[in-house]
């Protein structure tokens, strides 16, 4: 069992002797659009849509599903988590718009989980292969051949802070010169012919998930890492630019 997971089930171990929270989950940093809910530690409800950009359509409709059934089942919601970025500018600012709405009708603490972490929990709990000093570089498509990305090691602590790369032959060369790196998210797929490294592996259809959201979000739960509702905003890491429109000759 890995550091991540051990910690994880320590976590849940613990919270299981409380009442433990029902915690709202909210992801919409990419094309895709999911929304889950989480009680003693388990998925009890979970809507996705892998056929967008459709936030402005879905988001609503997931999230009255959501909340519909916890008031069905007498389940009092706690908080609100969204994936807090880096990712698309529309969908981070449509998410936690969303998940600020409810905190403020509700009354309820607003938790924000980093996108690139929440892409590491599939790879750090379905995949045994991996070598115990291996590296994870989560990616994310910023268009052309850029990326979002950072470097952790399999206990999530961050090798290398979020940036965004522009990939050629000589990405992340340090840290492949080291050791075995373990690239995946939608922007790793791009990469795949550029890094060439024999040190690189790819993980392919790994995409951010509200579900993967839940051990993030009970630890920062646990710990009473909330955020301001009312000045809160998703780490977009880079301004977002409007493209002047073309003048008709």
């Amino acid at each position: 069992m890995v550091a991540f997971e051990k910690k994880y089930v320590f976590l849940h171990f613990k919270r299981k002797k409380q009442n433990m929270s029902c915690i709202l989950h909210i992801e919409t940093s990419t094309d895709v659009c999911s929304v889950a809910l989480s009680q003693d530690g388990a998925c009890i409800f979970k809507e996705i849509d892998n056929e967008g950009p459709n936030h402005a359509v879905k988001l609503g409709v997931f999230v009255d599903s959501a909340i519909s059934f916890a008031d069905s089942h007498a389940i009092p919601l706690d908080a609100v988590s969204v994936s807090g970025g880096p990712g698309s500018y529309t969908g981070l600012r449509i998410g936690v718009s969303m998940a600020k709405g409810i905190c403020y009708a509700r009354d309820l603490k607003l938790i924000s989980v980093p996108t690139l972490e929440l892409l590491c929990v599939p790879i750090l709990l379905t995949h045994d292969e991996m070598e115990d000093n291996a590296l994870l570089c989560p990616m994310i498509d910023a268009r052309r051949m850029e990326v979002y990305s950072a470097i952790y090691d399999r206990s999530l602590k961050q090798v290398r802070e979020v940036g965004a790369d522009i990939i050629d032959e000589h990405s992340y060369q340090e840290y492949l010169d080291r050791g075995p790196v373990w690239f995946f998210g939608n922007g790793a797929e791009k990469c795949k012919e550029v890094i060439n490294h024999p040190n690189a592996h790819f993980i392919p259809n790994i995409k951010p998930d509200a579900e993967w959201m839940m051990p993030l979000a009970e630890k920062r739960m646990a710990c009473e890492q909330f955020e301001d509702t009312a000045y809160y905003v998703p780490f977009y890491l880079k301004d977002f630019v409007a493209k002047m429109p073309k003048k008709l000759v």
